[in-house]
C-alpha cells in the first residue's frame, strides 16, 4: 500500500501505510541499540494498545505499539529508548505523532465495531436459522452445518 506519511523521531521513524506502519532506524546509536535488524513492518490489524507519552521538560515523548502476543516494555522513556516497537520524539514533533497516534486508534476502532457488528449479523442468521428448525423447514443436520458456517468453526 501507498504511503500516507511519515513522522521523523529522535530514534527512528515511523512510516504510516493504509494498512501497516513501518519502524525505521538509521544512525550509529540505534545500531547500538538494535543492532542490524533493519525496518520493522507492523500490520495494523496485529496492533492491540498504543502507549503514549507526551514530552516533558527535559524529557522526549515516545510513542509504542502493543501488539498480539508482543510483551512491551514498561519502563518508561529509558526503556522506550531501546524498545523496538517505540519511536521517541520531542516537543516540536509531538504533534505529528498525535496525528499518528489519533489515526491508528481510529483504525483500531473502526476495526472493532466491524467484528460488533459482522457478530450482531451472525446473532441474526442464528435467530431466523433456529426459526426454520423450529417451523420444521430445515433439518438438524442442515441447521447444524449452517450454523458451522456462520459462525466459522
Amino acid at each position: 500500500m501507498a504511503l500516507i506519511k511519515s513522522f521523523k523521531g529522535t530514534n527512528g521513524e515511523v512510516e504510516l501505510h493504509e494498512d501497516k506502519i513501518v519502524i525505521k532506524r538509521k544512525g550509529l546509536t540505534n545500531t547500538i541499540l538494535h543492532g542490524f535488524k533493519g525496518d520493522k513492518s507492523i500490520p495494523i490489524s496485529m496492533i492491540t494498545s498504543i502507549q503514549f507519552k507526551e514530552p516533558g521538560f527535559l524529557t522526549a515523548g515516545y510513542i509504542q505499539f502493543g501488539i498480539q502476543g508482543g510483551i512491551e516494555s514498561r519502563g518508561g522513556i529509558y526503556d522506550a529508548v531501546k524498545d523496538e516497537n517505540s519511536i521517541t520524539f520531542i516537543k516540536k514533533t509531538k504533534k505529528d505523532f498525535i496525528e499518528l497516534k489519533e489515526h491508528i486508534e481510529n483504525k483500531i476502532m473502526s476495526r472493532e465495531k466491524q467484528k460488533y457488528s459482522s457478530t450482531g449479523n451472525n446473532l441474526d442468521e442464528l435467530e431466523k436459522l433456529a426459526d426454520l428448525l423450529n417451523k420444521h423447514i430445515i433439518t438438524e443436520e442442515e441447521f447444524a452445518a449452517k450454523k458451522k458456517q456462520i459462525l466459522g468453526i
